[in-house]
């Protein structure tokens, strides 16, 4: 008799990615190997920036391609990146003491 998996653990398995940069943002907030971490943290961060680039302002203030919700969710993603980053700096910190 197996159990059923909670339904938000499947929610958070099947993640759409509805943004070009996501996939790697996704991959990244799912690893678990601190060991791989770093890269996929790079990979999502260099993803980001290169659609950051994409979606340039133009002279009058309006955004060439890019929408204000995938602004925020850039945003959002960032903030998550950061923390994560910290999280694995203060556990790589506490390893080699």
């Amino acid at each position: 008799m197996g159990f059923a998996q909670p339904r938000v653990l499947r929610e958070e398995c099947d993640m759409k990615a509805d943004y070009v940069w996501e996939k790697s943002y996704k991959t990244a907030i799912l690893e678990t190997d601190d060991m791989k971490l770093p890269d996929c943290l790079q990979v999502a961060k260099a993803a980001i920036d290169k659609r950051l680039q994409e979606i340039q302002m133009n002279e009058g203030g309006t955004l060439q391609g890019g929408t204000p919700e995938e602004l925020q969710a850039i945003n959002d993603a960032l903030a998550e990146l950061n923390v994560l980053r910290g999280e694995l700096e203060t556990r790589q910190g506490t390893s080699a003491a």
